[in-house]
């Protein structure tokens, strides 16, 4: 594997999919780095590892930025096409969206890291039109639009070698979607950051203030709506939010007194939040859902939605090594009442602890280099 590229969807902002770009960064240290468009931040830019960007023309599409580029939605299969990528052995795409179209020949290995298949796209696309208000002449032209994505993005699965998703979850979501299996690697979680405020003696617990946490993008399926009604509806417990995003003005007028938002925080913040608060709230039907693994691994509890990849990333049965507990449906008194039921858990912050460290960065690099050098190894004697 002398040569080898890594295409990643865009560079807007420090995410969970960012954070495996560094991971892959530090595996594949002279790989080249390609993505439709690179506004991150200069404060966020050590995950690149000094890496240059290459980019794709919506770099210079007019009045394109990290907060609008969605609106080039219809020009990013286009995009992902025209990055020339034939003087590669491997390529890896790390991909949410557009990544996996990538056009290769037959004498080069592509295997493709699935966050998701492109989620608006396809099974959430009615709840993504609902919330967004989209009705009318604007529903009907995003509908045909989405129709158009669906057919490019289950022709773009096909292209890949091989498909590696990043929870059982997924898989299954890739099975049904792109009818094609994958394996499972899970994401990289940095428990040498998140990391509670002293070592954890066995036994143990770490002393919590009196709040409870919920933080993440202001985006209609993270269901902030319904943690916020939950606790409008306890006005003796408190909440924290930390997050920004396009929901903000809808969901601000609903904080109560009880509840105080951050806004937007960088990341020593929320991990001294999450050090500090009771239990971290969750009420998205997420991938995979990184944050409630660092919650973890700060020593925290976590209050989930049963559904997704936190099944597989909290502890939350009435099991030894409970890591927190579920609610049934997303509505705002499931999330009152798991709240209610939590006071009454014995939770152990070592055992939260433990179970976030077996998803730690260490382990996503070497399963992750395990697979790539084995698949290479098939991949040859093949030819």
């Amino acid at each position: 594997m002398n040569k080898i590229a890594i295409i990643h969807d865009w560079f807007t902002t420090l995410g969970g999919s960012e954070k495996v770009i560094e991971q892959l960064l530090q595996i594949f240290p002279n790989a080249d780095l390609f993505s439709l468009i690179d506004f991150l931040p200069a404060k966020e830019r050590n995950i690149l590892s000094g890496h240059t960007v290459s980019t794709t023309f919506l770099q210079k599409a007019p009045l394109i930025s990290a907060k609008n580029y969605r609106n080039y939605l219809p020009f990013m299969p286009l995009a992902i096409e025209q990055i020339d990528l034939s003087s590669y052995q491997v390529i890896i795409s790390n991909c949410h969206a557009v990544s996996k179209g990538v056009i290769t020949g037959p004498e080069q290995l592509h295997i493709s890291y699935i966050h998701t298949p492109l989620r608006y796209a396809w099974d959430m696309q009615n709840a993504y039109l609902e919330n967004s208000g989209m009705q009318g002449l604007k529903g009907a032209v995003a509908r045909v639009l989405l129709h158009y994505i669906r057919n490019w993005d289950a022709s773009a699965a096909s292209r890949p070698d091989t498909l590696i998703a990043n929870s059982r979850f997924i898989a299954r979501r890739i099975k049904k979607i792109y009818r094609r299996e994958s394996y499972v690697i899970y994401p990289p979680v940095d428990t040498d950051y998140f990391s509670p405020v002293d070592i954890i003696a066995p036994g143990s617990d770490q002393t919590r203030d009196d709040f409870y946490l919920a933080a993440s993008r202001f985006v209609p399926y993270k269901r902030f709506d319904l943690i916020i009604e939950a606790f409008r509806q306890m006005p003796d417990k408190k909440l924290v939010i930390i997050g920004d995003g396009p929901e903000l003005p809808r969901l601000k007028p609903l904080f109560g007194e009880n509840i105080t938002w951050l806004g937007f925080q960088p990341t020593h913040v929320l991990r001294d939040y999450m050090r500090r608060c009771r239990a971290f709230i969750f009420a998205a039907r997420e991938d995979f859902g990184i944050m409630p693994l660092e919650a973890q691994a700060c020593g925290t509890p976590v209050i989930a939605f049963g559904e997704g990849g936190t099944k597989e990333t909290v502890c939350g049965e009435a099991i030894p090594g409970r890591t927190g507990l579920f609610f049934p449906v997303q509505t705002a008194d499931a999330i009152r009442a798991a709240v209610q039921e939590f006071q009454d858990l014995d939770i152990k912050a070592q055992d939260c602890r433990t179970h976030a460290e077996s998803f730690s960065n260490q382990r996503f690099r070497v399963q992750f280099q395990e697979f790539v050098e084995s698949q290479w190894a098939e991949f040859q004697n093949s030819q």
